[in-house]
This record gives structure tokens, C-alpha cells and sequence, in this order.
């Protein structure tokens, strides 16, 4: 779905943004506050559970306010990131721990409220020395209006990890990123039979842990909903369903079409590839 278009319709306006300049470490461990409408954005570090360093982008909100998930629902826009300038720095990648549902005036979105820290996944060039890492992240912040922050920001990591006060909320924030699974491996507990031209019953594991959530990503110009199905019991353990309904696909599309599926409560969540097609 396109977002802008969705947000138009939703009678949101896109307010004036603040392009904040780039923020330079306040500490060791942290950038200082870049702050834009609604929103502030800094970069902060720490030593992963591995010795490694480790690092990430935080973004506080005004109360009231949210943020998107890398998918945003049914309106608003994901954040995108560049890592261009950076020094001594081979590649780099967001990582999102996983959304809520949010009521977006009638639009449900995917996202976070209040905070968030997002991981960033990176390597060195030469792990001997320091990185240096310089950002330009676009995000947008939602409350009454929409408002598109844009914010640079920079931070140098030192090649030996530094446990600061910042790896707990780090290791936190990473534990909420979804697990890559196989499809394949989680057989024995799940399952997936399409009920008609545009639906499909997808069955997990629910026993034990958080309620169960799905989020659906298809390839471009493709929609799918996801909704709860109630449960049902099978075997030795109950399983959590949801009905995946195709909304919207291109005119050119062939099936199958491979869908990823995040899914979270249980023990952790986990994100996997599913196919959906006629055998499905």
C-alpha cells in the first residue's frame, strides 16, 4: 500500500521539518541529542555479549507521539538510513526489534510509542582499529500530524568494546529483533493451508510465553492482511492461527509468492519466509 497516498486520504499533513545538524559524541559512549519536531535522535554504544562493540540508534518521542517499523502498516513511513562518510566502516544495516499495533486515527500502524533503539549491525573494514560511524537517518513521527524528521549524526567506537551504560539497553533492544528461522524448521509446531483464491490459515505454536502476533512483508505492489483466527488444539500443544487475506497484488503477479512473516510472543520473536501460492 502506498503510504503517502494512505496518510492523504487519512486527511494527515505533513508539518515543516527540522533538518537537525550533525551531532557529535557528548561522551565516550553517546552523540549528543539531535533534536527535531516531536522527536530527538542520538547514537550510542556499548560491548555486546560476545566482547564485541556495539552500537545503535536511539530516538525519544514526545508523549503521545510514535515512530514506524521498517513496515509501517497501513500509514505512515518507514525510516531509512544512510552510513555514507563513515570511516573504517565495510558495512552497516538498522536492525528493528519488533512492533506494536498502533491506532493511527482509524489506520493501523506498526511501530513503536514513547522510545526505541534500533541496533545497528556493522563491521569494521580493519577490526584492529576504530570505527567511526556517521548517519543520516529519515524518520517519521506521527501524533495529530505527521511530521518527517531528518537528523546526522556521528559517533566513534573504539576497537576494543567499552561496557558503558549503554550495552544492557543494546542487548536488550537486539533481543527484540526478530530470529531468522527456516519455514521448514518449525513444521513440527506450525502449519499453513490456503482456504480460498485470496486467503490462508496460518497455525504457530502458542503455548508458553507472550500472546502470539503476526506482521506480514510482501514484495512491492503486494498487500496481505493478517488477523487473528482464534486457536485451536492439536497434539500436545495449542497453536494460535491468524488469516492472511490477499488485498492487493500486481497485474503481472505469478504465484507463489514469498511473503515474509514476523511473528512475535512465545519465546522471543522470530521472522521466517513463508510461501503463498495455489499448493500452499
Amino acid at each position: 500500500m502506498d503510504a503517502l497516498k494512505t496518510m492523504a486520504l487519512l486527511g494527515w499533513g505533513f508539518a515543516a521539518a527540522v533538518a537537525a545538524g550533525p551531532a557529535t559524541a557528548a561522551d565516550a559512549d553517546a552523540s549528543d541529542w539531535a533534536p527535531s519536531l516531536k522527536s530527538s535522535a542520538r547514537l550510542i554504544s556499548g560491548a555486546g555479549a560476545d566482547g564485541r562493540p556495539v552500537a545503535a540508534v536511539e530516538i525519544r518521542l514526545a508523549p503521545g507521539a510514535i515512530t514506524y517499523w521498517r513496515n509501517p502498516g497501513e500509514s505512515g513511513l518507514p525510516p531509512s538510513a544512510s552510513f555514507d562518510g563513515s570511516a573504517n566502516l565495510a558495512r552497516a544495516t538498522l536492525a528493528y526489534p519488533a512492533p506494536s499495533r498502533l491506532d493511527t486515527h482509524g489506520a493501523e500502524a506498526f511501530g513503536y510509542a514513547n522510545s526505541v533503539i534500533l541496533p545497528i549491525d556493522f563491521a569494521a573494514k580493519d577490526p584492529s582499529r576504530p570505527v567511526t560511524l556517521a548517519l543520516a537517518l529519515n524518520y517519521a513521527v506521527c501524533e495529530t500530524i505527521c511530521v518527517p524528521a531528518r537528523v546526522r549524526l556521528s559517533l566513534s567506537l573504539p576497537a576494543e568494546a567499552v561496557s558503558g551504560p549503554f550495552s544492557a539497553a543494546i542487548g536488550e533492544a537486539l533481543a527484540r529483533a526478530p530470529r531468522p528461522v527456516d519455514w521448514s524448521s518449525l513444521a513440527p509446531t506450525s502449519s499453513l493451508a490456503r482456504l480460498d483464491a485470496s486467503t490462508w490459515r496460518l497455525c504457530v505454536a502458542s503455548e508458553g510465553g507472550a500472546a502470539r502476533d503476526i506482521f506480514i512483508e510482501a514484495p512491492e505492489r503486494w498487500w496481505f492482511d493478517a488477523a487473528p483466527a482464534g486457536a485451536v488444539q492439536g497434539g500436545a500443544k495449542g497453536s494460535a492461527c491468524f488469516t492472511l487475506t490477499l488485498r492487493q497484488k500486481p497485474d503481472d503477479s505469478h504465484w507463489p509468492v514469498d511473503a515474509r512473516v514476523t511473528i512475535t510472543g512465545g519465546d522471543g520473536p522470530i521472522e521466517t519466509v513463508v510461501p503463498l501460492g495455489a499448493q500452499s
